[in-house]
């Protein structure tokens, strides 16, 4: 039974590094092909075939940052999924609309979504995070799993490295990071010790 849990977990790690490692190569190859971001990119509905949905706009502003909806800017968070997939940078097909759901937004194993965007929503050592891109995982991962996940890619640190806490809610509830998804003492490493269920990481770029 131990033996089984070990893979089932294992499993688990793999499939979400492999995930992150996905996304990350396909917001690059995009990056080198159209020399833009995807979901910012202001010239999709010219050069990705069927791209333009009601809803949620087809291009970006083009301003080099893939940010949320807000006064002029569009919802280019959810318009990088469409992007990325109808150029084939990704797999599965997604179709920008003004609400997230599986139809628009990919996400991971534990079915939450993801998020790609330019902000701040990651924990940081000094106190203070400084907007970066990043890619979300969603939360509802357990936090040994990701303790696990940052030792194989990382530091082991969910407040340092390239691999962090966030607070971001793909549909599940905000996870709480300091004393409950990873320790509030130096060097803040995830909670192993009596794991919290709704836990979640952001891969900064």
């Amino acid at each position: 039974v131990l033996k089984g849990q070990e893979l089932i977990t294992s499993a688990r790690v793999r499939n979400i590094i492999s995930q992150q490692d996905g996304v990350k190569a396909a917001y690059f190859g995009f990056l080198d092909r159209f020399r833009a971001l995807p979901g910012d990119y202001n010239q999709a509905t010219t050069n990705i075939q069927n791209i333009g949905t009601t809803g949620c706009t087809g291009n970006g502003d083009g301003n080099g940052r893939i940010e949320t909806a807000g006064s002029g800017t569009p919802t280019e968070n959810v318009l990088v999924w469409e992007h990325l997939s109808k150029s084939g940078f990704i797999s599965g097909s997604y179709t920008c609309a003004a609400t997230e759901s599986n139809a628009t937004t990919p996400t991971n194993a534990f079915a939450v979504r993801l998020q790609l965007v330019w902000d701040n929503v990651f924990d940081d050592s000094s106190g203070t995070s400084t907007a970066r891109h990043n890619l979300k995982t969603g939360g509802q991962i357990p936090s040994d799993l990701l303790g696990e996940i940052d030792r194989k890619v990382d530091d082991g640190s969910a407040t340092g490295g390239t691999f962090r806490f966030s607070a971001y809610n793909g549909g599940a509830g905000a996870p709480t990071g300091s004393g409950t998804c990873y320790l509030a003492a130096t060097p803040n490493n995830w909670n192993a010790t009596s794991p919290a269920a709704n836990c979640g990481g952001a891969t900064l770029f």
